[in-house]
């Protein structure tokens, strides 16, 4: 058996998991000057013929973009991106609705799930002090001295010990089974009804087979497609699904029955960590369905307020901990709770007139009143503004709004109540004569 030791006098940081959010936290750690180290269970992407996992592509969007600025990653990612500036609805009968993110000019980049993660751990890896470490599979960890046990590809143990461990694992974290071993360790799963498969949709003469720069969403109400600039996600109920004409039947039916639809888990819990050495991030702390477009970002926005409390407590973790679980806890379930909703949203009330109607005055109070009034969207995408404080500001504008319409449908109930009673018409002008009404049905009926 192998023990490491520490490369500096620096505290030593050991990020376990080497996928997005991983790789983005050695980069934030590194930038500070500590030693930090990455630990993988799979091989390095970066070398391999087949990346194993999910492809979906990813969306970008406000969040997430400060977390790449602030390591100097924004630009090159952003660049790669494709914009998105709206849901492309599709209806029953091929008609094709636009619903806009949000003002003009703000969109959410398609991003390259695959691409961007190679990225960050190329990034992570210019630092001086990271080292990244693949094939290493966490076997067991201590909560007290820091020292971790990692079985490696050719089948050695080596022993590591960090002064902080950094569970950025996914959402069945290794490092989150010591937590469950642990009194007052909230935590809860749940799974959706759905399944998701990944079908291909082929370009057309070398060009996108639909509008690039949409989300694009087939709402069935008890299930739904989603299209992203070139990927198309698929959630099946127990429903059969219409070939659509721009996948190719023989694709469509080798990717339909290549795979079974694989699971999409919320994950809550609480406390986000122990002691001063152990801190839960990214999927391991808080995976959510991926309807509101917010895993990666709220991930990636996990870095930076920890960065943020880290610069308030002067790096001391023994403060900086509880501190981040207190300001990360009730914003990351409420996004869980957002992206549930959201699940509802998007495969059946985007069909509903009322929905949209309400999307509309939502969008004119915005512009009217924009300090006043803003779109939970636009809070959540566009804005760093805290994810709980996002559902309360959406509660009450939804309370005014609708107390607002009620009150003026009302008023223009009772307004044209008062004037037909003041000014009753001439009944014998509005009423048409039978027999004109006869005939007219007749000629109707005739062919």
């Amino acid at each position: 058996m192998e023990q490491t030791t520490s490369r500096s006098n620096k505290k030593k940081v050991a990020v376990v998991g080497g996928g997005l959010v991983g790789a983005l936290n050695a980069c934030f750690f590194a930038k500070r000057g500590f030693d930090v180290e990455v630990f993988e269970t799979r091989e390095d992407i970066r070398r391999a013929n087949i990346v194993k996992g999910r492809s979906i592509n990813l969306a970008l969007s406000h969040r997430g973009r400060q977390a790449l600025k602030h390591v100097g990653m924004e630009e090159k990612i952003v660049s790669q991106g494709i914009p998105m500036h709206a849901r492309m609805i599709h209806s029953r009968n091929g008609k094709q609705s636009p619903i806009p993110y949000g003002k003009k000019g703000q969109y959410i980049l398609s991003v390259d799930r695959a691409n961007l993660n190679k990225q960050l751990l190329t990034a992570a890896e210019t630092y001086p002090n990271t080292k990244l470490n693949f094939d290493y599979k966490l076997q067991d960890w201590s909560a007290e001295t820091g020292l971790m046990t990692f079985v490696r590809s050719d089948g050695l143990e080596e022993q590591i010990k960090a002064d902080l461990i950094v569970g950025c694992d996914g959402a069945f974290s290794a490092i989150r089974k010591q937590f469950l071993r642990r009194s007052r360790f909230n935590y809860s799963q749940t799974y959706i009804p759905h399944g998701y498969m990944e079908l291909t949709m082929p370009p057309i003469n070398g060009e996108f087979a639909m509008k690039p720069n949409y989300l694009h969403i087939w709402p069935r109400n008890t299930f739904m497609m989603i299209a992203l600039p070139n990927l198309l996600l698929e959630h099946l109920m127990s429903e059969k699904n219409k070939t659509l004409p721009l996948v190719p039947c023989d694709t469509l039916k080798r990717d339909y029955f290549r795979l079974p639809a694989q699971a999409m888990v919320s994950v809550k819990c609480t406390p986000y960590h122990i002691g001063d050495k152990c801190v839960l991030m990214g999927d391991a702390a808080h995976a959510v369905v991926p309807f509101y477009g917010q895993g990666m970002n709220a991930g990636f926005e996990d870095c930076i307020v920890f960065e943020e409390v880290m610069e308030q407590f002067n790096e001391d973790f023994s403060a900086v901990l509880p501190e981040y679980t207190r300001v990360r806890v009730p914003d990351d379930h409420a996004i869980a709770d957002l992206a549930m909703y959201n699940y509802v949203e998007m495969r059946a009330h985007v069909n509903s007139k009322w929905f949209l109607f309400r999307k509309c005055v939502d969008n004119l109070l915005h512009f009217l009143m924009p300090k006043t009034i803003i779109p939970l969207y636009t809070m959540v995408t566009f804005t760093r503004t805290r994810y709980h404080e996002c559902v309360e500001r959406w509660q009450w504008q939804n309370k005014v709004i609708n107390h607002g319409l009620l009150v003026s449908a009302t008023g223009l109930v009772l307004g044209g109540s008062y004037l037909l009673i003041k000014n009753p018409p001439d009944i014998n002008k509005l009423i048409i004569p039978a027999e004109k009404m006869w005939n007219r049905l007749m000629a109707l009926r005739t062919p």
